[in-house]
């Protein structure tokens, strides 16, 4: 008798059994290439590391969430259903090192040569520079991941785009702009990433401007 799916295509025992190690080594090796860790387990290590050192004390912000729903499938279990954001974030981390105040917002973009602007609202661009007018440091830790290269930002070279943008102009910042205006950092295992290094750096050169 012969087989047929659902199609009217034949089923070919021989053709399935040669077809499916080869599905399988597929999913393996997909499977392996995600196994990287984000921009955001990155600082989450590295703050874990400065705050056990007593370094610094920086954390990622809470997201303002309004919950309104919740379903309870179980005793032990519920699930948020439906949920508001009560009002707009601002940027990822803030936290005090050293007497400054720091504030900071972490991106990730698959781009290998400009990162889009579009990942960036005009509320946190109007935060961060509040948080420069009261002498915080605000910056950008933006890591390429397809190319595994982190760059701590100042803000003001995302700020110029940011206003080129709303001119009319680009609506992404080249790759070139980072390695020269931004400080680029090599992920390491402990701290996974020493951004502070970034930060004294750009205080060194603030005073040296003054």
């Amino acid at each position: 008798m012969m087989i047929r799916y659902p199609n009217g295509k034949p089923y070919n025992k021989e053709i399935e059994q040669v077809q499916k190690p080869k599905k399988q080594q597929a999913i393996k090796d997909n499977n392996f290439s995600n196994r990287g860790k984000t921009l955001e387990d990155d600082l989450n290590e590295t703050n874990t590391y400065y705050l056990q050192r007593q370094i610094a004390t920086i954390h990622k912000k809470p997201v303002p969430i309004q919950i309104v729903k919740v379903e309870y499938p179980s005793r032990s279990a519920a699930v948020i259903r439906e949920a508001y954001f009560r009002t707009p974030s601002t940027t990822d981390y803030n936290g005090v090192w050293n007497g400054y105040y720091l504030d900071f917002e972490a991106k990730e973009t698959e781009s290998k040569t400009s990162f889009p602007l579009k990942n960036i609202h005009a509320h946190q661009v109007e935060h961060m520079k509040n948080v420069i007018q009261q002498k915080g440091i605000a910056f950008f830790i933006i890591r390429f991941s397809s190319l595994d290269r982190y760059f701590i930002t100042p803000f003001s070279i995302v700020e110029n785009a940011w206003q080129q943008m709303v001119r009319g102009g680009r609506k992404s910042i080249p790759l070139q702009q980072f390695e020269a205006g931004a400080i680029e950092m090599k992920a390491s295992y402990q701290p996974r990433i020493d951004y502070l290094q970034a930060v004294q750096q750009f205080i060194s050169e603030e005073i040296e401007r003054d």
